[in-house]
């Protein structure tokens, strides 16, 4: 196993006030730029047991902290919630199995992992391979002082039975190598564009040499790194390999491969890229309020320098792929996700109109979405189109003005309504046909949405959209199943209330989180 730096950070990047969770762990806080902030940080990872023989537990060590520095962990799996037992300078957690004196067994296995099968989607109690699957689920929260101030190192062992001492368990002297992402801002090259929130996974330094030995590399892993984005929070217990939202398709690689490796410390620089870490970055834009990564990590299996250790790549020697012989199994998944808030402000516009800032940076039907620096006072203008009045404001504006000035102190959004006026031809369709507009529910996760009036029965078996009469008042009423709970709105509805109202000036989607 392998202990993880989660202080490490880029050089020359100042660091802030915000929160990380990652490899399992809350971190609270990591990192900010002055228009940006990561607000929460989530991971949670899959362990395969590749050390043939049946395992009954797995040991988490924390250098730095003490029980007190810990909140509710992931309790999911055959092991149940850990044991915390505190030492002199850290903790350990332990998931253990229970032990039958009666019969003299463990009650609870991770069975080894058989080589070169998969194990992604089989690590939870609700898979049907599960017992047979060879992998587990863990993940506890680290509390904020002791994360920004106090955490240093984190390891990660599988236990086995003492031979030595029936009913007792004991951490295997292999480290488990558990990708865990560390995040910071860096301002974008042009100050209009979104912020680039970078993640960067740092490997340790490997064990020291025998004295008068040359510099030893550690063990090398390849990784891939698949990488989305949503524009609602997500939630620890969403992070699992095998939940639609964590990206793992072809469409979602950020990184196809990139090998690392632990270097000895104080290494001479030597014109090569360093391969003992892994950075990743890209703009984040107002309306994203999740950065999701899946790190998939794999033995590799090629040549090593007999004196030194370092990889010997096959192919052109240049590591970037894995060349025939050199890929073995996946050894861990890790699910981590940053809830981040980026300033600015989101105009949505129902019906015929227009909106723009005084600032002429939102032109909205053109240009909607704008960020801006924490506490900028922004102006906007409202204006009807023909045939329509300009009804109101929702959301971070409210009342009929046609002007609102909002301070921007988070991502928020504001909804103008312009509504079509009656027209003595019938209406916009003419020829006598009063005008109508449609109405369409989605649905994220399982439950029902229906609406009064009624037509919206989405989620029983009745329709998802529905053509109502222009201006009608639609209320929509979210009801989780008995498998999930409620999340909130997102499109024409927003917050997290289980009614939502929609003025139907114009055709309008609206979606439904449940989880």
């Amino acid at each position: 196993m392998k202990c993880i730096n989660n202080q490490a950070t880029p050089r020359g990047r100042k660091r802030f006030a915000a929160t990380l969770l990652a490899a399992g762990f809350l971190m609270v806080p990591s990192f900010v730029m002055a228009q940006s902030a990561v607000v929460g940080g989530l991971g949670n990872f899959d362990a395969a047991n590749f050390e043939g023989k049946d395992a009954h537990g797995l040991e988490i060590q924390i250098e730095g902290i003490q029980p007190g520095d810990l909140t509710p962990s992931w309790c999911g799996n055959k092991y149940n919630c850990p044991v915390v037992t505190s030492y002199g300078t850290g903790v350990y957690i332990r998931y253990v199995s229970p032990y039958d004196a009666a019969t003299g067994r463990f009650t609870a296995t991770t069975v080894p992992h058989a080589p070169n099968t998969a194990f992604a989607g089989t690590c939870y109690q609700w898979s049907p391979t599960y017992n047979a699957s060879g992998c587990d689920h863990f993940g506890i929260h680290l509390g904020f002082t002791a994360a920004a101030q106090r955490a240093t190192t984190t390891s990660y062992r599988w236990m086995f039975e003492d031979p030595s001492n029936p009913g007792q368990l004991i951490a295997s002297t292999n480290n488990l190598f558990v990708p865990t992402p560390v995040y910071s801002w860096i301002p974008p090259a042009v100050p209009a564009a979104p912020p680039v929130l970078v993640v960067e996974i740092q490997l340790p330094d490997p064990p020291p040499p025998p004295p008068a030995a040359p510099p030893q590399y550690g063990d090398a892993v390849w990784m891939k790194v698949y990488k989305t984005e949503m524009n609602r929070e997500v939630f620890l217990d969403e992070l699992t390999s095998d939940n639609p939202i964590v990206p793992q398709t072809l469409a979602q690689l950020e990184t196809e491969w990139s090998l690392l490796q632990p270097e000895p410390p104080n290494l001479p620089a030597d014109g090569r890229r360093r391969r003992n870490r892994q950075t990743n970055q890209g703009g984040v834009s107002t309306g994203t309020r999740a950065v999701l990564r899946r790190y998939e990590t794999y033995a590799y299996t090629g040549a090593y320098d007999p004196t030194t250790h370092q990889v010997a790549c096959g192919g052109d020697a240049t590591c970037t792929s894995p060349q025939p012989g050199e890929l073995g199994d996946m050894l861990v998944a890790q699910m981590a996700a940053a809830n981040v808030a980026v300033p600015g402000i989101t105009v949505v516009l129902n019906g015929n109109g227009t909106v723009s800032s005084s600032d002429k940076v939102i032109s909205c039907g053109s240009k909607c979405v704008a960020t801006y620096a924490l506490g900028t006072a922004v102006t906007l203008t409202a204006k009807a189109g023909s045939n329509s009045t300009f009804t109101g404001w929702t959301g971070a504006c409210s009342g009929t003005s046609l002007t609102c000035s909002v301070s921007i102190s988070d991502a928020l959004t504001t909804t103008a309504t312009c509504t079509v006026e009656a027209s003595g031809g019938g209406g916009v369709g003419g020829g006598g046909t009063a005008a109508t507009f449609k109405l369409t529910v989605s649905r994220a996760g399982k439950g029902v949405v229906s609406s009064n009036p009624a037509g919206i029965a989405c989620g029983s078996g009745g329709g998802c959209s529905l053509a109502f009469a222009a201006g009608t008042s639609v209320t929509l009423t979210a009801t989780p199943d008995a498998t999930s709970t409620w999340t909130g709105w997102s499109g024409a509805c927003t917050g997290t209330a289980t009614t939502c109202t929609v003025v139907l000036s114009a055709d309008k989607s609206v979606t439904a989180t449940f989880r």
